[in-house]
């Protein structure tokens, strides 16, 4: 049991604050059924146990009715919540046995006041809960003019079968105004929490397209770059072979000086594009500052850099600030992926022979993840900071908070880029 508690409590923190709401509103809507059911649909039926068998079998047919459409209710929530948010279809099929509980259940309450089996108390809170569980799924199905007028309809027809059966005008009056406010309560409680919900998760999809968006910017933007760097020269080193080969052919030694030409320029080229490529694989302090704050503030969450601007930001050694680059883009990754937090502090303080960075969360996130699994991110931090005589050390920072600490000392040499990107032009032989 307790593991099973254990077990609930890691699922819940290991959603997000959507998802936690999506999951909050859904168990709400589940529950709302039930409680309705269990209080407004099943005390009223006491009295039926002192009016005879007849009223006793009828108030547990209601009761039994209550129960199956309730279930229904429940599994007919999920599709008709796809429906509302676009996601998926929802079959009308699916409506075809609650309509048919429903008519049994409008039966059972005409039956149970036509015997007297409740009191005119009683008789109002069955009316009340009659057609909550079937109008719930129907609040994100149809449109809300057309909602309103079923309701109309429906409560004309229950009252028109209970006047039929001898129930009196005034308390027929009472059952119209509770019928409908019962259904204006289904409608004024469902839908908007549903519409808020459907809203929520557009917004997030609509963040996912923008990163999605970044990322294929960001590689037309390389693209271009390699195309600008490239283009002429590869232009120009065609037209140089192209001549080569004619003067070549013709016995003239000029073909020799083009190729040289060819190859000067060849070398330009590859050093250019080494340039691009170390341009976009180094990590510099400032870029990756601007970086982690946009890219934590597109994800809802709030950023505050103190110390960006003095000695140990801008200021520092070249060599240093790349060091921290790697952690800012390291730690900025972590915690977009551990935790769900709602504000993320990164802070540069130095002391007179290092510089000490900071990146505290309130999420619990931003290390090696919720359960305390380890990861290779902040080990690979802690062996290219080791190499430079650095350190980073990483753990709780108290009140939910998680911090990671990264010191690098100012004469520390320049930190290797990550095996992963290596320039590929690293590797070309120059004859």
């Amino acid at each position: 049991m307790i593991g099973r508690v254990r077990a609930w409590r890691n699922d819940w923190h290991g959603r997000s604050k959507l998802q936690r709401i999506d999951l909050y509103t859904r168990a709400t809507l589940y529950s709302l059924v039930w409680i309705f059911t269990l209080s407004w649909g099943l005390l009223p039926l006491r009295t039926t146990l002192d009016r005879g068998a007849g009223a006793a079998v009828l108030g547990g047919a209601f009761l039994a009715a209550n129960v199956v459409q309730s279930v229904l209710s429940n599994r007919n929530l999920a599709p008709a919540l796809a429906h509302y948010r676009g996601t998926g279809p929802f079959p009308m099929r699916r409506l075809r046995l609650p309509v048919a509980v429903q008519v049994v259940l409008t039966c059972l309450l005409v039956a149970l006041a036509a015997v007297g089996a409740v009191e005119d108390g009683g008789l109002g809170l069955l009316v009340l809960n009659l057609p909550v569980a079937f109008a719930i799924p129907c609040t994100v199905l149809v449109p809300v003019r057309t909602y309103l007028l079923r309701a109309g309809a429906y409560a004309a027809a229950v009252v028109a079968l209970l006047a039929a059966v001898g129930v009196p005008g005034g308390l027929l009056l009472g059952v119209m105004i509770t019928i409908l406010f019962g259904l204006l309560l289904v409608l004024l409680s469902a839908r908007p929490s549903i519409w808020s919900l459907t809203v929520m998760w557009q917004a997030e999809e609509a963040r996912h397209m923008q990163a999605r968006l970044a990322v294929a910017e960001e590689r037309l933007r390389f693209g271009r770059d390699m195309h600008d760097v490239l283009g002429r020269n590869l232009s120009v080193i065609a037209l140089k072979s192209e001549l080569a080969v004619e003067l070549a052919q013709r016995g003239n030694p000029a073909a020799v000086d083009q190729m040289i030409e060819v190859q000067r320029i060849a070398r330009a080229s590859q050093q250019e594009v080494r340039d691009v490529v170390r341009g976009y694989r180094e990590a510099d302090l400032p870029t990756e500052l601007m970086g982690a704050r946009g890219v934590l503030q597109a994800a809802g969450i709030a950023v505050t850099v103190e110390g960006a601007d003095g000695p140990a930001g801008i200021g520092a050694p070249a060599a240093v600030q790349a060091a921290l680059g790697w952690v800012v883009r390291e730690t900025a990754t972590n915690v977009l992926r551990h935790g769900d937090p709602s504000h993320c502090w990164i802070r540069l303080s130095h002391t007179r022979d290092a510089v000490v960075l900071e990146v505290e969360n309130d999420g619990a996130g931003g290390g090696p993840g919720p359960d305390g699994g380890s990861g290779s991110g902040l080990a690979g931090l802690s062996e290219r900071l080791g190499g430079i005589g650095g350190s980073v050390s990483a753990g709780p920072a108290g009140d939910d908070r998680f911090r990671v600490t990264a010191t690098v000392p100012l004469d520390a040499p320049a930190p290797d880029a990550p095996s992963g990107l290596t320039d590929p032009t690293d590797h070309t032989e120059e004859r």
